[in-house]
């Protein structure tokens, strides 16, 4: 017989468990192949009380970017960190795992996700979410020894961002770009993003 009763503390696990196993299926097989009823079936509860955490599933794909974000910071300090792998070498290899999520367990949302998702958002979790994202952004500009103010902070989420969404959107959403240079057209991208980055952390250290 299916479990009535949680307590607050069983309630919050299994709110945990929802976003956990959201973001293994999502980073798996993508966010639009991802359904409420493959996450709610194997975390073990029902559809109904699914939607006593999430009212919808954008609400549930919000909470685990939330999630992904400290993996993410963990993955470019482990870079920086690495001794094999110089400044330059580092943040490339970063960028690059990150615009080609769906093939390195990170969740990176496609156009028409993004325009879904916040077309339900709230205001105010809309609010919530701009200023996590600036966080995250703001930190890793840090680890990579860049001072994060906040104009620096705004161009590089735009920069990351746009990258990533033309790996996902070429051919699918944007027809018109060439799709046999859809790499080599993302290399370019991250290599300006590089250099752009290289020459603010020498600002950086020639004014501290």
């Amino acid at each position: 017989m299916p479990k009535v009763a949680y307590s607050e503390a069983q309630k919050e696990q299994v709110r945990r468990d929802l976003v956990a196993v959201g973001l293994e299926l999502m980073t798996k097989q993508g966010i639009q192949h991802t359904t409420v009823e493959q996450i709610y079936q194997k975390v073990g509860i029902s559809r109904t009380f699914f939607y006593t955490f999430f009212p919808t599933k954008e609400d549930l794909v919000v909470e685990m970017l939330y999630l992904q974000q400290p993996r993410v910071l963990e993955y470019a300090q482990k870079l920086l960190d690495d001794p094999e792998l110089d400044w330059r070498k580092a943040v490339t290899r970063f960028l690059r795992t990150c615009c080609y999520g769906e093939q390195n367990g990170i969740a990176v949302l496609t156009v028409e996700e993004q325009q879904k998702i916040f077309r339900r958002l709230s205001p105010e979790s809309y609010r919530t979410f701009r200023e996590k994202q600036q966080r995250l952004f703001g930190q890793l500009l840090e680890i990579f020894g860049v001072r994060s103010a906040s104009d620096r902070v705004s161009l590089f989420t735009n920069l990351c961002l746009a990258t990533m969404v033309i790996q996902r959107a070429i051919p699918g959403s944007l027809p018109l770009l060439v799709p046999e240079a859809a790499e080599a057209t993302i290399d370019v991208q991250i290599n300006a993003i590089v250099d752009w980055l290289a020459s603010l952390r020498s600002q950086d250290v020639q004014n501290p």
